[in-house]
C-alpha cells in the first residue's frame, strides 16, 4: 500500500477496510492479551503491582520490534517508553500516543470482580480504564505492519504509572514528549456507547481550606471562642458564588470535617474543595481568588494549600482538524464516528495546554469505569484499532 500521508479517498477506504478486516478476524487473540492484562492487577500506589504489568506490556512490544526505554521511578510504578519507526531513512516528525498503567482498585479487587465475557461484552477491574486500550495500542502496530503501512512519523508510545493519581512523577516526561510532536493521541475511554471522541475536557484543580479558630465552652462562654466550623461556613458560601455553569466551572466543597464535640466551641475545620473549569484563563482567575480568601470573623485564620492540577483540554481548531481527519478515516470504513466534551480530567489536558493537536477517548467503547459495573463492548475493539492505526499511518 502506499507510503506516508498522501492518502485519495479510495486508497484511504481500501486501507481502513483492509485494517478492519485483518483486526477483527485477530478479535480473539485481542480478548486473550486482555485477561491477561486484567489479571495483573496494578494499583496507582502499588510500585510492585504496576512494574509487573510493566514488564508484560514491554515484552508485548518488544516482540514486534519496538524499541522499549523503562523510566525508573522511586516510589511510583515505573514509566515506559515505546518507539516504532516502520519508515525508512529520517522520520518526518514524532507521534505520540498515551496511555496508563495504573488502575484505581486495590489488590484483591480481582476475586471480588474477575475477568469475563458475556452479554457480548467483556468485564473486570481497569478493563475500560484502560487496560483495552495498552491492546488497542500493540494490535493496532500489528495491522501497520501486516498491511505493510509506512508512516511517515516516529510512533512514540508513552505508558505511564499514575494517571489516576494526578500524574506527578510523569507530566514532566509527558509534556517532554508533547513538545517533540506534531500530534498526541490518548487512549482513554471512549465517550458513551456511542464511542464518541473527547474533543474538549475540563481542567481540573483540588484545593484544601484549613481554618483555626478558638475552642471555648458552648455554653458558659461562647463569646470567648471563634468558631472554625462557622468560618468555613462562610467561606463556602464564598466559594459557591465562583461557579458559573454557563462557562463550564464548578467549586465544589464535597469533604468537610471539624470540631470535636457538641459542647466546645470549634477551634479547628477543613474542607476539599474539587475544582472545575472550561478555559485556561477562568483556572487562573479562580485560583488567584482562592488565594485571595481571607478571614471573616474575628480572630479565626485560614490557610488555603493545593490548586490547579490539569489545564483543561480546549476544542481549538487544530483539535478539531485532527477530529475531522479521524471522523473521516471512520467514514472510510463505513462507521460513524462523534465528538464529545467531559468534566474529567487525563493527560491529554497536558499535552493540549502546549499547544499541540491532542485527540482523546480513542480507547475502548464501554461503560462504568471505576465501579463494579466496569466492561467494554468486544464488537468495538477492532474497530477502535483500525481507527488508531489508521490515524498513525496517514497524519
Amino acid at each position: 500500500m502506499a507510503e506516508g500521508a498522501d492518502f485519495g479517498m479510495k486508497k484511504r477506504s481500501a486501507m481502513m477496510r483492509a485494517l478492519l478486516g485483518e483486526l477483527r478476524r485477530r478479535e480473539g487473540e485481542m480478548l486473550r492479551l486482555l485477561g491477561r492484562l486484567v489479571c495483573c492487577e496494578s494499583p496507582s500506589e502499588s510500585k510492585a503491582a504496576v512494574d509487573r504489568l510493566g514488564r508484560i506490556v514491554a515484552r508485548e512490544w518488544r516482540k514486534r520490534g519496538a524499541w522499549v526505554r523503562v523510566l525508573s521511578q522511586k516510589n511510583r510504578g515505573n514509566h515506559l517508553r515505546t518507539e516504532l519507526w516502520l519508515g525508512a531513512g529520517e522520520p518526518a516528525g514524532q507521534i505520540t500516543v498515551l496511555g496508563h498503567l495504573d488502575t484505581v482498585y486495590p489488590i484483591g479487587t480481582l476475586a471480588k470482580m474477575p475477568f469475563g465475557i458475556s452479554d457480548r461484552r467483556a468485564w473486570g477491574p481497569g478493563i475500560l480504564d484502560m487496560k483495552a486500550g495498552l491492546v488497542l495500542a500493540l494490535f493496532a502496530a500489528d495491522a501497520l505492519l501486516l498491511a505493510d503501512l509506512r508512516p511517515r512519523k516516529r510512533l512514540v508510545f508513552f505508558f505511564n504509572s499514575d494517571e489516576e493519581i494526578g500524574s506527578e512523577t510523569s507530566r514532566r516526561a509527558i509534556e517532554s514528549e508533547a513538545r517533540r510532536s506534531d500530534a498526541v493521541l490518548v487512549l482513554e475511554p471512549a465517550l458513551g456507547r456511542e464511542g464518541l471522541l473527547k474533543t474538549a475536557r475540563k481542567g481540573t484543580g483540588s484545593v484544601e481550606i484549613s481554618v483555626t479558630g478558638r475552642a471555648a465552652h458552648a455554653g458558659i462562654e461562647p463569646e470567648k471562642g471563634v468558631n472554625a466550623v462557622h468560618e468555613l461556613a462562610l467561606q463556602i458560601a464564598r466559594l459557591v458564588q465562583l461557579n458559573d455553569a454557563a462557562r463550564g466551572i464548578t467549586v465544589q466543597a464535597n469533604v468537610i470535617s471539624g470540631g470535636a464535640v457538641s459542647n466546645v466551641v470549634a477551634d479547628r475545620a477543613r474542607a476539599e474543595v474539587d475544582i472545575r473549569y472550561s478555559r485556561v484563563a477562568d483556572g487562573r482567575r479562580i485560583e488567584r481568588e482562592l488565594r485571595a480568601l481571607r478571614p471573616i470573623l474575628p480572630g479565626a485564620r485560614i490557610k488555603i494549600s493545593g490548586g490547579i492540577n490539569r489545564p483543561p483540554l480546549e476544542r481549538t481548531a487544530a483539535v478539531e482538524k485532527l477530529f475531522r481527519h479521524a471522523q473521516s478515516l471512520m467514514r472510510a470504513a463505513g462507521l460513524p464516528l462523534g465528538e464529545g466534551s467531559t468534566g474529567g480530567g487525563s493527560d491529554g489536558n497536558f499535552t493540549a495546554a502546549l499547544g499541540v493537536p491532542t485527540l482523546d477517548g480513542l480507547g475502548a467503547v464501554g461503560d462504568g469505569a471505576h465501579s463494579p459495573r466496569e466492561h467494554v463492548v468486544i464488537r468495538s475493539l477492532p474497530r477502535r484499532a483500525a481507527l488508531l492505526a489508521g490515524l498513525l499511518a496517514t497524519l
